[in-house]
């Protein structure tokens, strides 16, 4: 019995792979190892092929490369983990720094850290959310905001993707007295356009809703250098809506090139979330020194220099990617930069093709987006020269044109 018990998920396990594989639709890790000298950050190997230009990292700034971060980060290295979550024995000083500081970013009361940014989204939702509650959801939003509200058990409604009359017709559905959250995403991190938060926000102040907004690819990246408000404190920042927010999450691994994720909102919120959300308090805290090396990147991203060159960046690669005659996403005004393949197998093959030829980009396909509408997500950095653009923008059109995309 026990023998053909394990022999069925076998043959299930096996069905599901070849699945997979026939539908284009297996992946597989690639080994990624950091190239040497000035262009450590921006190159390297894969798969065994050396001097490899990457243009698939999130490290949008490039501050995860950073010697003044990573020298102060070391110093600080004085303990590998808390090896406790925060409400037992893992709560120390610079976590509690950190969070006065992100607080101060996104100019809200407070903030609560997470392991990651996806424990972030799925520790609010679950625990802002019920069965009582119905939760109004991008279509494109992430998996981890899919997770968060299929766990939290609240009734979701899917609304087109920023479709503001689609998201007005559905929130007139739901019973008035009913607890309501819109939840979207700042940069739809497969698309690379940014939501109607002017809008959204309306629409949830005359139905009586909650507002979240994961931030993740706009945090740090957008905004603007001002005294009168946090610098580069997000699309909420960005599009003059932040105080409409009611809840901000995001990543630290992004703009900020450290790792964990936080919440940001009122004093309320962070004491529910620290008693209620099983994702903080089932979980070893967020090591110190990671808090060391974020709190050291913040006093970078204030001062707008790498931001201009990551813009500067893209409005090259995007304008030279038109050009050439690719089908890109003409609202995407953001660092990443999808070109639509459609097809999974030749996604692939293309991605497979620049690799061979020096470029690292991966294919994206479902369920990550839609089938039949598999890409190439680019996405770059501040550290990225013309130089490699130039290389790279050759390669994607010799390519392209082999490939019949162009």
């Amino acid at each position: 019995m026990a023998f053909n018990h394990i022999n069925n998920y076998h043959n299930f396990i096996e069905s599901e792979l070849a699945k997979l594989v026939k539908d284009n639709l297996y992946r597989r890790l690639k080994l990624i190892s950091l190239g040497e000298g000035k262009r450590r950050c921006t190159t390297g190997s894969v798969d065994g092929k050396d001097n490899i230009i990457n243009l698939c990292s999130n490290d949008y700034l490039g501050l995860s490369y950073n010697r003044d971060i990573l020298k102060k980060t070391t110093m600080y290295l004085k303990q590998i983990s808390p090896c406790s979550s925060r409400l037992i024995a893992g709560n120390r000083p610079k976590m509690i720094e950190l969070e006065e500081k992100l607080a101060e970013h996104r100019e809200t009361e407070f903030s609560l850290i997470y392991p990651t940014g996806y424990m972030a989204n799925l520790g609010v939702i679950t625990t802002l959310a019920d069965k009582h509650t119905t939760i109004l959801s991008d279509e494109l939003n992430h998996a981890s905001i899919i997770d968060g509200c299929r766990l939290s058990g609240a009734k979701i409604i899917v609304y087109r993707h920023n479709d503001m009359e689609h998201l007005k017709q559905l929130i007139q559905t739901v019973f008035s007295k009913k607890r309501k959250i819109i939840v979207t995403e700042g940069v739809f991190s497969m698309d690379g356009d940014i939501p109607k938060l002017k809008q959204i926000s309306n629409i949830a102040k005359e139905h009586n809703a909650l507002t979240v907004v994961d931030d993740a690819h706009g945090d740090f990246v957008f905004g603007y250098s001002s005294s009168t408000s946090s610098p580069f404190a997000g699309i909420p920042s960005y599009l003059g809506v932040k105080d409409e927010i009611d809840v901000h999450t995001s990543s630290l691994s992004k703009g900020l090139g450290c790792f964990g994720g936080y919440v940001a909102s009122t004093r309320q919120t962070r004491e529910l979330l620290i008693n209620k959300s099983r994702q903080f308090i089932y979980t070893s805290a967020l090591p110190e020194h990671l808090c060391i090396s974020a709190l050291a990147a913040l006093s970078k991203v204030i001062k707008g220099n790498l931001q201009q060159k990551l813009f500067d960046n893209v409005e090259f690669v995007f304008s030279k990617l038109s050009q050439c005659g690719f089908k890109l996403n003409n609202n995407s005004k953001s660092q990443i930069i999808p070109i639509i393949i459609g097809q999974e197998k030749k996604a692939l093959e293309f991605s497979n093709q620049l690799l061979d030829n020096g470029i690292f980009v991966q294919a994206v396909r479902f369920p990550t987006v839609k089938k039949g509408s598999a890409r190439l997500r680019i996405s770059l950095t501040a550290l990225n020269s013309k130089n490699q653009l130039r290389s790279a923008i050759d390669t994607f059109k010799m390519v392209g044109k082999r490939l019949e995309v162009i």
